[in-house]
């Protein structure tokens, strides 16, 4: 780290979580590369729309570095699971810290289509790993999910407790993904930590989500499939608490990196730790759009869970962090730049009550 801007790799930068950690992370002095293929999973305009935030504008085709208008983020469109593409990102550049973030998502379409997550979620993370371990004075972190857990009917979720039933096959491949993370950082001593991720929401969302999906489909009176009759709980978790633990967490293993006794890996649970029932929830979507949802009840789908809820203790006690955002808050926030995102306007919303 002799560089005033220690060097991080983000993958996924244009995805949701890796757009705000870009933003954060440049904030407080990184200097933030980040790789993306910009796949068609959701509306691919969102994902330009998030690297225009971050001042980058970027050609359909493009096999170069585009550096944002500050110059302290750059972007390349590649394919991780593309191994001349990856070694194009690991040539020229010697990163301090590579973070995880890229996978394909989505527990349904892991039904439907299983060849996309075994390219998107193993092939990319095999590949990243074979150049992350020719530098393993890099710290690494790693996105999982709380899809590992499956039906585990004990709660809240302990990073000790059993993972080896997951119910989907995207659960599937994250759950893989953290056991060959755990051969890499043993076998070549790379300093790595898995984060199992819990329902996050907030600006700048997916529209695939619960949060992003219902609020849209209720502002255009559309219907909003309730699934397992609402007889579900979900540990909704606000992307800026997502955010300051990854950065904290980011440092903590920085600071630590010039030791090569203090090499591990870790698993951490990263949930606000306050499930909250499905009905509940869009009661308050209904309470901040003054609209009322046209619900559709249906049964439990293949690959879903009843509930999430995170014990988030250890990496807590760790880096000394609470999670502060209130749902209500955090719904407002997204509701406020849904507003502003789609350009509809106050009065535009009073005429059509």
């Amino acid at each position: 780290m002799a560089d005033s801007k220690p060097k991080i790799l983000i993958t996924g930068i244009a995805g949701f979580i890796g757009f705000h950690l870009a933003k954060k992370l440049n904030a407080v002095g990184f200097q933030v590369y980040g790789v993306d293929n910009l796949n068609d999973y959701y509306k691919v305009q969102l994902k330009l729309d998030r690297l225009k935030e971050l001042g980058i504008e970027v050609a359909k085709e493009n096999n170069t570095w585009i550096a944002s208008k500050s110059k302290d983020i750059q972007f390349l469109k590649i394919d991780l699971s593309n191994t001349l593409e990856i070694g194009q990102v690991f040539d020229s550049i010697q990163f301090d810290a590579v973070i995880h973030l890229a996978a394909q998502p989505g527990v349904r379409m892991s039904i439907t289509h299983p060849e996309i997550y075994f390219q998107s979620n193993l092939t990319a993370t095999f590949n990243l790993l074979e150049q992350v371990k020719n530098n393993p004075n890099s710290v690494l972190l790693m996105a999982s999910s709380s899809s590992v857990y499956g039906h585990s009917d004990k709660t809240p979720y302990t990073e000790d407790q059993q993972t080896d039933k997951p119910v989907s096959l995207y659960a599937a491949t994250k759950k893989s993904t953290e056991v060959i993370a755990h051969y890499y950082a043993h076998q070549y001593k790379i300093d790595t930590s898995l984060l199992r991720f819990f329902t996050v929401y907030g600006p700048w969302g997916r529209p695939d989500m619960a949060v992003y999906g219902f609020f849209d489909k209720v502002m255009n009176g559309q219907e909003i499939k309730v699934f397992n009759n609402g007889d579900l709980r979900r540990d909704f978790t606000y992307i800026d608490d997502i955010v300051d633990n990854l950065h904290l967490l980011l440092v903590n293993r920085l600071n630590a990196s010039s030791n090569s006794d203090t090499k591990s890996y870790e698993v951490y649970n990263v949930g606000n730790q306050s499930p909250i029932k499905l009905m509940d929830f869009i009661s308050l979507i209904e309470k901040i759009t003054n609209k009322e949802a046209n619900k559709a009840f249906l049964p439990m789908q293949p690959g879903d869970v009843f509930e999430t809820y995170a014990d988030s203790s250890k990496i807590k006690e760790l880096l000394g962090f609470d999670y502060a955002t209130r749902l209500e808050s955090g719904l407002t926030s997204f509701y406020n730049w849904y507003l502003e995102y789609h350009g509809i306007k106050t009065k535009e919303l009073q005429s059509h009550e």
